[in-house]
């Protein structure tokens, strides 16, 4: 299948590539065209790719939660005829992808969650919710980008930033939005459920989402796999990403039907 950016129902998606469905879910503003670096994997994969609501092409005025971004997905699979996929998710991607577990726990071959997190306690929620909203007073948007690049990256030589940069394209009142319902997310009782194979990733020097926190997830959920890389910040499959995609690979040739 060549290369193909379409949109069902409102959602636009690339798809491209052959094989058992892989589905990548980007971070909280990004866009899909993140995944850009991930792109290989239509040598073996079919590759699904979506904007979140809110996201990239996906304007819409619809309610933004992670439960929504969930459905918004599983409706998408389900319309593409698709039963089952891998999905991979990236920090608040991640999240989405729980929540598609939740909600859809068949329609998992595999689960990838990328620097993510599962649960905040309320007090640090508000907390990190105002925090949040006092920053985003910035007078100047490109200041607040390079803010974000600082803090998700560990190495910020130029060629690396201006990647990020790329791909980084926040809407003030969704990005809001989308911390909240990020913030909202307790996944405490839902990991011990979980019994698809799951990799989990974490970045050395992630200051964004601490990597102790997928340790956590790493021991709440049975038989999952632990992925640290080392000398980077929140987007491994940017600052590492042939060591990100040779793990993927090696997880996902594991959990992959042959023949």
């Amino acid at each position: 299948m060549g290369k193909e950016s379409t949109r069902y129902s409102g959602i636009p998606f690339l798809r491209f590539g052959s094989g058992e469905p892989l589905v990548f879910i980007h971070g909280l503003g990004e866009v899909k065209e993140g995944w850009n670096n991930q792109f290989e994997f239509a040598d073996q994969y079919d590759l699904i790719i979506p904007d979140l609501r809110g996201h990239g092409e996906h304007i819409t005025n619809e309610k933004i939660t992670i439960p929504n971004f969930a459905h918004d997905v599983i409706n998408l699979l389900k319309n593409l005829n698709i039963e089952s996929a891998h999905i991979c998710g990236l920090s608040m991607g991640g999240m989405v992808a729980q929540e598609i577990y939740r909600q859809a726990p068949k329609m998992c071959r595999s689960l990838m969650l990328v620097s993510t997190f599962h649960f905040v306690p309320k007090h640090l929620a508000n907390l990190l919710l105002t925090y949040r909203k006092a920053r985003s007073l910035s007078n100047h948007p490109r200041i607040s980008k390079h803010t974000a690049a600082r803090i998700s990256l560990n190495s910020w030589n130029k060629k690396t930033s201006e990647e990020f940069l790329n791909f980084y394209k926040p809407n003030h009142d969704i990005f809001l939005k989308s911390v909240k319902a990020c913030l909202q997310v307790n996944n405490l009782k839902l990991l011990p459920k979980i019994k698809v194979p799951t990799l989990i990733i974490g970045g050395q020097y992630d200051s964004v989402i601490p990597v102790w926190i997928q340790l956590l997830m790493h021991k709440s959920i049975r038989h999952s796999e632990f992925v640290i890389f080392r000398n980077s910040g929140h987007i491994t499959k940017l600052e590492a990403k042939e060591a990100f995609n040779r793990v993927l690979r090696n997880f996902l040739r594991k959990h992959t039907n042959v023949g």
